[in-house]
């Protein structure tokens, strides 16, 4: 269609008789339209940058512990000191946020995840104590309880709603494109130099980018009603999840796949004991689920929106219950590999599908309460899910663990498809 420009007119005689029956083309659909907003690619320039910094940070946590301990029981225990802090204050992050300035707060986080990794430089160069270590990452857990409702909060900021489903796919696009470089990076770093330090000090200069490109934001949170501090308005936007069925399943969906098909703690030991790899092979394990999301997110960036969200999100969290057990009775190194690519294209697709609904269906003066609850079950099931498959380990074998929280991500697919009908039914993800 030849597009006129605003200063000239159109002849009549080029302008085709219609009829109201007459049925046209829908626009074309931009799968670069949040690209087009500068906020957009600030903030997403950032958060690629601070996920690049916190995925090093994860491999060499884990490798670190795992070298100096032995122990798969401490893997977990990683997770778990990590989680504490989003547990108990991820409520009240998520009603500061509704109140302040998100940014403000953002920067804020910023600095205190800069001066963690910093401390932990200091510990592994100087061999400290574990004790000091975990320590340090209580201090990253509760930098993150407050950082995750404001900046998830943030997005909206940066582009018009009818940009939300787009925004959200790059967004996830750019923290899975970071999880692949990551422990790639992360792996190749300790390989070369035996050492987890560097990691460290990288992850706070990713920090400190962060910090700059959310301080360039032109994007200002608009005024709020001032709300009282109390039970009620903490839990407000539990409330909402609770009403809003939809959510709640996907919110569930989520959680419960993370928690039991939580293989990624365990790849160390994988990668040691089992597949033989070594910390450059344990490197490559860790980016191969982001691999297969970020192919995913691309196609989805350039593909018509979902007519049958619903079904699809059943079908690729049961998926992900799949891979996760073919992974957990593979022994080769190129079949791990690519169940875990399978992996993360099943649970790429799903967080495109749980974010966009997000963004669509929660009114702004709620989505820092409603982004805690949702980090309070989705960042709590990652770390959760790491201590429980530490102790599962432990107990049990990495082999048994990890195929028996494939059979019960498939199980609770099940059971969510029953409780929850409305997900079955789930067409556009604007619908409702």
């Amino acid at each position: 269609m030849e597009v006129v420009e605003p200063h000239e007119a159109a002849d009549e005689s080029d302008i085709p008789d219609r009829t109201p029956g007459d049925v046209f083309p829908p626009p074309r659909r931009d799968p670069y339209e949040a690209f087009r907003f500068r906020d957009f690619r600030l903030l997403t320039a950032g958060g690629f940058v601070g996920a690049l910094g916190s995925q090093m940070l994860s491999v060499a946590i884990g490798w670190e512990i795992y070298e100096r301990t032995g122990s798969a029981l401490d893997l977990g225990l990683i997770g778990l000191v990590q989680v504490i802090p989003v547990v108990l204050l991820s409520l009240p992050a998520g009603h500061i946020a509704d109140r302040f300035d998100r940014r403000r707060i953002v920067l804020l986080t910023q600095i205190l995840l800069a001066a963690a990794s910093l401390s932990l430089a200091l510990l592994s160069y100087e061999r400290g104590s574990v004790a000091l270590v975990y320590v340090c990452l209580l201090l990253v857990g509760t930098a993150r309880a407050f950082n995750g409702p404001a900046s998830s909060s943030l997005l909206p900021q940066t582009v018009p709603p009818e940009a939300f489903a787009n925004a959200a796919t790059w967004s996830s696009s750019a923290w899975q494109l970071a999880a692949v470089a990551g422990p790639a990076l992360g792996g190749l770093v300790i390989a070369l130099r035996r050492s987890a330090t560097l990691v460290y000090v990288l992850d706070a200069l990713a920090a400190g980018i962060v910090l700059l490109s959310v301080a360039l934001l032109h994007s200002r949170q608009a005024p709020r009603r001032h709300e009282e501090v109390s039970l009620r308005s903490l839990a407000a936007g539990v409330g909402f999840v609770w009403r809003t069925k939809i959510i709640l399943a996907a919110i569930t969906l989520d959680l419960f796949a993370v928690l039991l098909g939580g293989a990624t703690t365990l790849l160390p030991i994988f990668a040691k004991d089992l597949l033989h790899v070594g910390p450059t092979g344990l490197g490559w394990l860790r980016a191969a689920p982001s691999v297969g999301a970020v192919v995913v997110a691309l196609l989805i960036a350039h593909l018509p929106p979902f007519t049958r969200a619903g079904k699809t999100l059943l079908w690729v969290v049961a998926g992900f219950g799949l891979a996760t057990i073919v992974f957990g009775l593979s022994r080769s190194f190129a079949l791990s590999l690519l169940t875990l690519a399978l992996l993360g294209a099943f649970d790429g697709v799903s967080v495109v599908i749980r974010t966009t609904l997000l963004l669509v269906r929660t009114p702004d003066e709620m989505r820092g309460r409603v982004s805690a609850f949702h980090s309070v079950f989705i960042g709590a099931s990652n770390e959760l899910g790491g201590f429980e498959s530490g102790v599962a380990a432990a107990l049990l074998g990495p082999t048994i663990a990890v195929v028996g929280g494939g059979i019960g991500t498939i199980l609770v697919v099940v059971l969510a498809a029953l409780i929850w009908p409305e997900v079955r039914h789930l067409g556009h993800l604007s619908d409702g």
